[in-house]
């Protein structure tokens, strides 16, 4: 498939390159180890913000329009993104443009100016984002899941942050955050796609050789804790109810975590899944339907969420629950498990077909784990799990006390769902 190369430089900055010869684009990704588990609770939201100020302008283009019209004027496609635990800067465009989107992205990566004026206009910004999230519901619900998870620590806090932190971060907050987190050490480059791999990594290391070096903070360990069901449940007049059902589970460093992939894919990976047939298929309770394992540096959990009825919300818990239980008690049939590994190698496959799609593939996982499974081997591990492995981990996992609902939608009492919150 593609064979990547890592190289750690002097100033400890990480550069990775997969070269994908017959790609028409290349991508660069800067990926920083800062997110909302590395803030505290006076300035929660930051890593968010920063990331939108890197845009406002540079010493070198003193304002947004002069790094996106710059972008725009070669057909590049360009964005940021903020996470829980990394933040990433990325541009893609044509091979022949691989100079322009690396000055470019690494300028705004490396010196942001932090112009007051454009920090007074961001806050507006990020409270009409935090508004817009209030009235997205099936994005809303999945904040609510995690904040009952993990409550008043880190990993627990919205990633966009409170409105009143957001109006009180100054000018001052920024530049010392950036001091604090945006260094060589928990820095890593990835380039992707079309391009010349020694004067590739030539030009990063001289793009990047400014970059502050020092002792990276780390996060704070995700404390986990829980003795029975829990639910969260915020009474909203909406036209369906949204809700999160999902349980604890490990962190991504767990040999099971595989297993655990194959499991949420077998319970809501398609339309094929488990839940989508019962739910959707069988019940007519739901549009949408999914499930997912979430696996991060030091804490993990596999969810099931749904847009549903507002009539049916207990029935469609309750099946959700009766799946989960059904997991735990029966082994999966080889030939729906064999299915269910086909197509997720599938989607990985599929995943990679572009040169930001790769860039992410690699990144993500050095920036998280410190290191890399190339796709041949991540298929080889999809493709070894056996279905006692399956079973072993719902069994693991599907326990009343590690079991969570989070819902918004017309209701306001609690207990007609913690009748239905319990294995039975």
């Amino acid at each position: 498939m593609h064979i990547h190369k890592k190289i750690t430089l002097k100033n400890n900055l990480r550069v990775i390159s997969v070269p994908m010869a017959d790609a028409l684009t290349t991508t660069v990704l800067i990926l920083v180890e800062a997110g909302s588990e590395y803030e505290t609770r006076k300035n929660n939201g930051i890593s968010h913000f920063l990331e939108h100020m890197c845009f406002k302008g540079t010493e070198k283009r003193p304002s947004s329009l002069g790094i996106t019209s710059e972008l725009d004027a070669i057909g590049a496609a360009y964005n940021a993104f903020t996470s829980n635990q990394y933040t990433g800067y990325y541009a893609k465009a044509q091979p022949k443009h691989f100079d322009e989107i690396l000055d470019v992205v690494s300028d705004i990566y490396l010196n942001p100016v932090f112009d007051q004026r454009e920090i007074e206009k961001e806050r507006g910004v990020i409270v009409e984002e935090i508004n817009m999230h209030e009235d997205l519901p099936m994005r809303r619900v999945q904040e609510f899941f995690t904040n009952l998870l993990y409550g008043d620590q880190p990993a627990g806090w919205d990633i966009t942050g409170k409105k009143e932190i957001i109006r009180r971060i100054s000018k001052n907050d920024f530049i010392e955050y950036q001091k604090s987190h945006y260094l060589g050490k928990s820095t890593i480059v990835v380039v992707a796609g079309n391009f010349n791999e020694k004067e590739a990594v030539k030009k990063i290391e001289s793009a990047f050789s400014g970059i502050r070096t020092g002792k990276k903070i780390q996060k704070l360990k995700t404390v986990e804790i829980q003795k029975s069901p829990r639910i969260f449940l915020k009474t909203k007049e909406t036209d369906q109810a949204h809700l999160v059902v999902g349980v604890r589970a490990f962190d991504i460093f767990d040999k099971r975590k595989y297993a655990i992939d194959l499991l949420a894919d077998i319970l809501g990976g398609g339309m094929s899944s488990r839940l989508f047939q019962k739910i959707r298929e069988e019940m007519g309770a739901a549009y949408y339907l999914r499930a997912e394992a979430d696996l991060l540096s030091d804490h993990g959990f596999l969810t099931a969420s749904a847009g549903v009825d507002n009539n049916k919300v207990n029935e469609v818990t309750k099946a959700i629950i009766e799946e989960f239980e059904r997991l735990a008690k029966e082994p999966v049939k080889k030939e729906e498990l064999q299915r269910v590994k086909d197509r997720c190698v599938g989607g990985l496959i599929m995943g990679l077909e572009t040169s930001d799609q790769l860039a992410g593939f690699y990144g993500g996982q050095e920036v998280i784990t410190e290191k890399i499974v190339s796709p041949e081997e991540t298929i080889k591990k999809i493709q070894a799990v056996k279905v006692e492995e399956i079973s072993a981990v719902a069994k693991d996992i599907f326990k009343s006390n590690k079991l969570n609902l989070a819902l918004i939608g017309p209701f306001k009492e609690k207990p007609r769902f913690e009748q239905i919150l319990k294995f039975r």
